[in-house]
């Protein structure tokens, strides 16, 4: 689906420079279709992203409806936006979710 399909995008696009950059790891909890458990790791060599619990502890928790994570992943939505308008709820390291919102 949608989700599994941005997922293997993020998978692709990610380079040392990201994982050595951001050094965090995301998980995301998706509602809807194609939703569950999801994370992208830009802490553990050359990072990684996909369905189910990251490898080790996430920094960052970020908890949306699957729809509103594809329009956030394809700049149809802001993440601050999104954040204030309560789509988006994120539990950990807000400077760290904000490192990730620069490499959407």
């Amino acid at each position: 689906g949608p989700v599994a399909e941005t997922f293997k995008v993020i998978q692709g696009a990610m380079t040392e420079e990201n994982v050595r950059s951001t050094q965090a790891v995301f998980q995301f909890e998706l509602s809807g279709d194609g939703g569950g458990t999801w994370y992208v790791d830009l802490k553990n060599k050359g990072g990684s992203a996909g369905f189910g619990k990251p490898p080790g502890t996430a920094d960052v928790v970020m908890s949306m409806s699957s729809a509103d994570f594809i329009k956030m992943f394809t700049g149809k939505l802001k993440p601050a936006m999104a954040f204030m308008s309560g789509k988006l709820r994120i539990k950990g390291n807000m400077a760290l979710a904000m490192k990730l919102e620069k490499l959407l």
